[in-house]
Protein backbone atom coordinates (compact mmCIF):
# COMPACT_ATOMS: atom_id res chain seq x y z
CA UNK A 1 0.00 0.00 0.00
CA UNK A 2 1.11 3.71 0.17
CA UNK A 3 1.82 3.96 4.13
CA UNK A 4 -0.55 6.94 3.87
CA UNK A 5 -3.31 7.53 6.14
CA UNK A 6 -6.65 6.95 5.13
CA UNK A 7 -9.81 8.79 5.96
CA UNK A 8 -12.70 6.90 7.42
CA UNK A 9 -14.86 8.74 4.33
CA UNK A 10 -11.98 7.67 1.79
CA UNK A 11 -14.40 4.91 0.37
CA UNK A 12 -17.32 7.19 -0.16
CA UNK A 13 -15.47 9.59 -1.99
CA UNK A 14 -14.57 7.05 -4.85
CA UNK A 15 -17.43 5.45 -4.05
CA UNK A 16 -19.40 4.02 -7.17
CA UNK A 17 -22.24 6.48 -6.78
CA UNK A 18 -19.74 9.69 -7.75
CA UNK A 19 -18.41 10.79 -10.93
CA UNK A 20 -15.12 9.80 -12.52
CA UNK A 21 -14.44 13.53 -12.09
CA UNK A 22 -16.11 13.98 -8.55
CA UNK A 23 -14.07 11.11 -7.79
CA UNK A 24 -10.66 11.96 -8.37
CA UNK A 25 -11.64 15.70 -7.22
CA UNK A 26 -12.49 13.99 -3.78
CA UNK A 27 -9.20 12.41 -3.92
CA UNK A 28 -6.82 15.14 -4.97
CA UNK A 29 -8.79 17.49 -1.95
CA UNK A 30 -7.51 14.43 0.62
CA UNK A 31 -3.97 13.55 -0.93
CA UNK A 32 -3.33 17.38 -2.57
CA UNK A 33 -1.84 18.22 -6.39
CA UNK A 34 1.87 17.03 -5.30
CA UNK A 35 3.84 14.79 -7.92
CA UNK A 36 3.64 12.58 -4.31
CA UNK A 37 0.21 12.06 -4.59
CA UNK A 38 0.33 10.06 -8.30
CA UNK A 39 0.38 7.00 -6.88
CA UNK A 40 -2.24 7.06 -4.26
CA UNK A 41 -4.29 8.83 -6.23
CA UNK A 42 -4.00 5.69 -8.78
CA UNK A 43 -4.75 3.35 -6.85
CA UNK A 44 -7.84 4.62 -5.40
CA UNK A 45 -8.94 5.30 -8.76
CA UNK A 46 -8.13 1.62 -9.74
CA UNK A 47 -9.51 0.33 -6.13
CA UNK A 48 -12.63 2.00 -6.80
CA UNK A 49 -13.01 1.07 -10.67
CA UNK A 50 -10.98 -2.40 -10.54
CA UNK A 51 -8.68 -0.87 -13.43
CA UNK A 52 -7.28 2.44 -14.57
CA UNK A 53 -9.07 3.72 -17.73
CA UNK A 54 -7.65 5.68 -20.19
CA UNK A 55 -10.18 8.22 -19.19
CA UNK A 56 -9.69 8.01 -15.65
CA UNK A 57 -5.40 8.25 -16.45
CA UNK A 58 -6.21 11.39 -18.21
CA UNK A 59 -8.30 13.09 -16.03
CA UNK A 60 -6.17 12.45 -12.85
CA UNK A 61 -2.86 14.02 -15.41
CA UNK A 62 -5.51 17.27 -15.98
CA UNK A 63 -5.94 17.76 -12.53
CA UNK A 64 -2.39 16.83 -11.60
CA UNK A 65 -1.22 19.80 -14.25
CA UNK A 66 0.81 16.71 -15.68
CA UNK A 67 0.91 15.44 -18.91
CA UNK A 68 -1.28 12.34 -19.44
CA UNK A 69 1.95 10.47 -20.87
CA UNK A 70 3.74 11.29 -17.88
CA UNK A 71 1.00 9.84 -15.50
CA UNK A 72 0.75 6.89 -18.17
CA UNK A 73 4.54 5.78 -17.85
CA UNK A 74 4.91 5.80 -13.88
CA UNK A 75 1.30 3.55 -14.23
CA UNK A 76 2.75 1.26 -16.39
CA UNK A 77 5.82 1.42 -14.23
CA UNK A 78 4.24 -0.32 -11.17
CA UNK A 79 2.94 -3.48 -11.93
CA UNK A 80 0.55 -3.46 -9.21
CA UNK A 81 -1.39 -0.94 -12.06
CA UNK A 82 -4.17 -2.86 -14.36
CA UNK A 83 -5.60 -1.37 -17.59
CA UNK A 84 -8.43 -3.76 -18.35
CA UNK A 85 -11.34 -4.52 -16.38
CA UNK A 86 -10.99 -7.40 -14.40
CA UNK A 87 -13.18 -10.42 -15.25
CA UNK A 88 -16.12 -11.65 -12.88
CA UNK A 89 -13.57 -14.60 -11.96
CA UNK A 90 -10.00 -13.38 -10.98
CA UNK A 91 -7.39 -16.45 -11.24
CA UNK A 92 -4.49 -16.09 -9.33
CA UNK A 93 -1.54 -18.66 -10.18
CA UNK A 94 0.90 -19.06 -8.04
CA UNK A 95 4.05 -19.12 -8.87
CA UNK A 96 6.21 -19.34 -6.21
CA UNK A 97 9.10 -21.89 -5.26
CA UNK A 98 6.99 -24.82 -3.69
CA UNK A 99 4.83 -24.51 -6.95
CA UNK A 100 6.80 -23.99 -9.66
CA UNK A 101 8.56 -27.23 -8.43
CA UNK A 102 5.60 -29.18 -8.53
CA UNK A 103 4.40 -27.20 -12.26
CA UNK A 104 2.41 -24.56 -12.09
CA UNK A 105 4.23 -23.61 -15.42
CA UNK A 106 2.39 -25.98 -17.17
CA UNK A 107 -0.57 -24.64 -15.46
CA UNK A 108 -0.15 -21.01 -16.23
CA UNK A 109 -0.11 -22.64 -20.44
CA UNK A 110 -2.96 -24.82 -19.92
CA UNK A 111 -5.20 -21.86 -18.43
CA UNK A 112 -3.91 -19.20 -21.40
CA UNK A 113 -4.62 -22.20 -23.98
CA UNK A 114 -8.35 -22.64 -22.10
CA UNK A 115 -9.20 -18.73 -21.71
CA UNK A 116 -7.21 -17.62 -24.99
CA UNK A 117 -6.00 -14.53 -23.10
CA UNK A 118 -2.20 -14.42 -21.69
CA UNK A 119 -1.81 -13.15 -18.09
CA UNK A 120 -2.26 -10.13 -16.94
CA UNK A 121 -5.83 -10.08 -19.80
CA UNK A 122 -9.35 -10.40 -19.05
CA UNK A 123 -11.22 -12.82 -21.28
CA UNK A 124 -13.14 -11.43 -24.03
CA UNK A 125 -16.40 -12.60 -22.34
CA UNK A 126 -15.34 -10.19 -19.34
CA UNK A 127 -15.43 -13.44 -17.46
CA UNK A 128 -11.73 -14.40 -16.11
CA UNK A 129 -9.22 -12.50 -15.40
CA UNK A 130 -5.86 -13.88 -15.13
CA UNK A 131 -2.41 -13.48 -12.94
CA UNK A 132 0.29 -15.23 -12.13
CA UNK A 133 1.34 -14.08 -8.14
CA UNK A 134 4.78 -14.60 -6.88
CA UNK A 135 2.95 -16.91 -3.65
CA UNK A 136 -0.48 -17.54 -2.33
CA UNK A 137 0.95 -18.71 0.60
CA UNK A 138 -0.45 -22.67 0.66
CA UNK A 139 3.24 -24.40 -0.11
CA UNK A 140 2.19 -27.36 1.05
CA UNK A 141 -0.91 -27.68 -1.24
CA UNK A 142 1.60 -26.84 -4.69
CA UNK A 143 0.83 -26.60 -7.31
CA UNK A 144 -2.08 -23.87 -6.71
CA UNK A 145 -4.22 -21.76 -7.96
CA UNK A 146 -7.36 -19.36 -6.74
CA UNK A 147 -10.29 -18.17 -8.05
CA UNK A 148 -11.83 -15.33 -6.00
CA UNK A 149 -9.89 -16.43 -3.63
CA UNK A 150 -11.23 -20.14 -3.53
CA UNK A 151 -8.13 -21.82 -3.46
CA UNK A 152 -7.82 -25.07 -5.45
CA UNK A 153 -4.66 -27.60 -4.66
CA UNK A 154 -2.90 -30.12 -6.62
CA UNK A 155 -3.85 -28.82 -9.93
CA UNK A 156 -2.81 -30.74 -12.91
CA UNK A 157 -2.90 -28.87 -16.33
CA UNK A 158 -6.03 -31.46 -17.24
CA UNK A 159 -7.76 -30.43 -14.24
CA UNK A 160 -7.92 -26.92 -15.79
CA UNK A 161 -11.19 -27.66 -18.27
CA UNK A 162 -13.26 -29.21 -14.77
CA UNK A 163 -12.58 -26.45 -12.64
CA UNK A 164 -13.16 -23.72 -15.67
CA UNK A 165 -16.49 -25.41 -16.20
CA UNK A 166 -17.75 -25.13 -12.78
CA UNK A 167 -17.25 -21.03 -12.56
CA UNK A 168 -18.76 -20.94 -16.17
CA UNK A 169 -21.72 -22.61 -15.12
CA UNK A 170 -22.61 -21.08 -11.83
CA UNK A 171 -22.02 -17.66 -14.24
CA UNK A 172 -24.80 -18.81 -16.60
CA UNK A 173 -26.73 -20.05 -13.41
CA UNK A 174 -26.80 -16.56 -12.36
CA UNK A 175 -27.23 -14.94 -15.53
CA UNK A 176 -30.29 -17.48 -15.47
CA UNK A 177 -31.87 -15.93 -12.49
CA UNK A 178 -30.76 -12.44 -13.21
CA UNK A 179 -32.80 -13.23 -16.58
CA UNK A 180 -36.26 -14.17 -14.80
CA UNK A 181 -35.77 -11.14 -12.23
Amino acid sequence: MTGQPTSEGASEQVGQSLSLDERIDGLIARFGRDRSALIPILQEVQDAQGYLSRQSVIRVAERLGLPASKVFGVATFYNQFRFQAPGKYKIQICRGTACHVRGSAALVEALKRELGCDTGQTTKDGLFSLEVVACLGVCGLAPVLAINGEVHAAVTPTMVKQILRKYRKAAAAESQVAGRA
